[in-house]
This record gives C-alpha cells, structure tokens and sequence, in this order.
C-alpha cells in the first residue's frame, strides 16, 4: 500500500518510517518524492488536529492517495499568551523560520525568562478518502515536559531545531548528552506505530462491512 506523509521534513520522514519498519505492507513517501507542483495547505486550525485534517485532506485531494498527516504544538509554562507558539511553532511575526532562525528564536526566548517548561502536543490524521478518517490525539503521540534552554547544543540535526536546546525535566542533562534515543522520539514512534495498527484494523472492519 503506497502512501504518503504529509511532510517535506526529510527528518520527520525518516522517523516515521523507521516506526513502521515491521509493517512492510505499507510504502511510506513523502512530499519530495511527488515532483515540484505541491498544494500550499492554508492551515488555519486553532488545534494540531485540525491542522493535521486540513493537510490530510489537501494532499488527499492533489494525489488521490491515502494521507498520513501530523502536526505539533508547542506550549511553554510562565509564558504569557500572546508568546504561546501553539501550533505556530516555526511561524513568527508571520513569517516562517529555518532551522538556524528557529534555535535562536527560542534561546533568546530562554534568556529572557529562563530555563522554559514546554511540551510538545501533536496528533495525526489518516486519510484513506473524502469520508475515512482516523484521528489521534492522545497521550501516546506526545512528549513528556522538557526544559528549553538558552544555551544550545553544539550539534544539530536537520528539521529539530529545537532538540539543541532541549534539556531532561529530571536531571538537566541535555537530551543529546544522554545515553540512547530521545525519550520524545521513542514515545512518538511507538505511538505512530500503535496508530497505524488501529487504523490497519479499523479500515479492514469498514471495508468488510462495505
């Protein structure tokens, strides 16, 4: 089954992907793989889940094929509203940041009010067509509250440009100095993975009484 992820992050492509190693029925692609004329979704939800549908179904509509789409807020704790990144995450002033821009956005922001609680909200959409959506927006696709710091990591990987100033909760340690994968990544791969096994299961249900 060829699908496609709704994203030209090539990071965010390759993450998924290794979270669906084990279902070899499903071809992932993503937006790169489609040639230079990609719709420009106008993602006006208020919620990532809202913002996840619009691109689902956008991409949906332009290739007629089933759409994997997420999206991701960002919430910081002490921070007044108007300074909420919500899910404009890369979107300041109207304007959307590389990555380099993106890390000394929020490092400034860390400066300014200290060592930041934040955590990342997100949710997916499976589109399989116009009226088969499955949606998720729980626990299992977000992280665990981290420090955001001012000061960055010396390393860098392309389309996180926040994992460089993120920081464990718990012990301080920036996540990139600890042992193993990031406990954000483990925790939205597995629940990408979980997803998909419901969404597999729920399609086969639909197709079955159809």
């Amino acid at each position: 089954m060829k699908m496609i992820y709704g994203t030209t992050n090539e990071g965010k492509l390759a993450m998924v992907r290794r979270a669906l190693a084990d279902m070899p029925e499903i071809e992932l692609m993503g937006l790169k793989e489609l040639g230079p004329a990609l719709p420009v979704p106008e993602e006006t939800g208020t919620t990532p889940l809202e913002n996840a549908r619009i691109k689902g179904l956008a991409y949906y509509r332009a290739f007629r094929m089933p759409v994997l789409s997420s999206d991701t807020g960002l919430y910081l704790e002490g921070i007044k509203e108007e300074l909420q990144p919500g899910v404009h995450v890369r979107t300041v002033g109207g304007r959307c940041l590389a990555d380099e821009e993106m890390t000394e956005y929020y490092s400034n922001l860390a400066k300014k009010y200290g060592d930041i609680i934040a955590q990342y909200q997100n949710a997916a959409c499976l589109v399989w067509d116009e009226t088969h959506l499955y949606e998720c927006t729980d626990e299992r696709l977000s992280g665990s509250k981290f420090l955001l710091t001012a000061v960055p990591h010396p390393r860098r990987e392309p389309g996180f440009p926040l994992d460089c100033l993120s920081r464990d909760l718990a012990t301080h340690a920036y996540y990139y100095d600890m042992e193993g994968e990031q406990q954000d990544d483990v925790t939205f791969a597995k629940g990408i993975a979980d997803f998909f096994r419901e969404a597999l299961k729920m399609r086969a249900q639909i197709q079955e009484r159809e």
